[in-house]
C-alpha cells in the first residue's frame, strides 16, 4: 500500500515549519509510521545545495535558482521520499514542487509550464495527496523575521506579495488537494485546523 504524502506551503513567517513539525508529532503519536522533512533539504546532497541558496553572498540567477532547487528535490525524493511511500510511511515534507512555482515561477517570472515539466522530471512524478497552505499577510509574516534574514526573505515585499498571490491561485485551481488554512494567533488554533483536514485524510 502506498503510503501518505502531506506537504506544507506559504509564505515567510507563516509557522510552516513548526506546524509541520507539530503535525509529524501528532501522526507519530497515533501509531503511524512518519517521516519529516524539509526542503531544501533532508539529504546530506539536498543540505549543500540549501547553503548555497539561502546564502545572502550567493549570486545566483533566476534559472539556476530553479535548477538548484530542482536538483535539491529530485536527491531527497529518489533518497527518502519514493521509498518510504512505497513502503506504506507516511510523509510529512515542509514545502515541495509548489514551493518552486510560486517562488521562481510567480515571485521571479520563470516559465510556470517549464517548471512544471522539470518538476515532474525531477520529482519522478510524485505528487502530495494533501498540501496545506498557510495564509497570513505578507507584511505580518515578515515582521516575524526581521532578524533572521535569509537570501529568499531579504527580498522586496512585492515579491512576496506576489509569491503569496501565486499560491493563491494554485489554491484556486487544486481546491482538493491544496487546503488554504488561515494563521491563527494561537498556534494550537492553527494546528487543530490542520488536524481537522488531516484526520479526514
Amino acid at each position: 500500500m502506498r503510503g501518505k504524502f502531506i506537504t506544507f506551503e506559504g509564505s515567510e513567517g507563516c509557522g510552516k515549519s513548526t506546524q509541520s513539525e507539530m503535525l509529524f508529532r501528532y501522526l507519530k503519536s497515533k501509531g503511524l509510521k512518519v517521516i519529516y522533512l524539509r526542503e531544501p533539504g533532508g539529504v546530506k546532497t539536498s543540505e549543500r545545495i540549501r547553503e548555497i541558496l539561502l546564502d545572502t553572498k550567493s549570486v545566483i540567477s533566476p534559472e539556476a535558482e530553479t535548477l538548484l532547487y530542482m536538483a535539491s528535490r529530485a536527491q531527497v525524493v529518489e533518497e527518502i521520499i519514493k521509498p518510504a511511500l512505497k513502503s506504506g510511511k507516511t510523509v510529512v515534507c515542509d514545502r515541495f514542487l509548489d514551493s518552486t512555482i510560486a517562488y521562481q515561477g510567480f515571485g521571479l517570472g520563470v516559465d510556470i509550464k517549464l517548471i512544471k515539466s522539470i518538476g515532474n522530471f525531477a520529482t519522478q512524478g510524485i505528487k502530495p495527496e494533501l498540501t496545506i497552505f498557510l495564509d497570513l499577510p505578507v507584511k505580518k509574516g515578515l515582521e516575524h523575521r526581521h532578524n533572521c534574514k535569509d537570501r529568499i526573505e531579504c527580498r522586496s515585499v512585492n515579491y512576496h506579495l506576489r509569491v503569496r498571490n501565486g499560491y493563491l491561485k494554485l489554491a484556486r485551481q487544486e481546491p482538493r488537494r491544496i487546503r488554504i488554512v488561515k494563521v491563527a494567533e494561537d498556534k494550537c488554533k492553527t494546528q487543530g485546523m490542520i488536524r481537522e483536514i488531516v484526520n479526514a485524510l
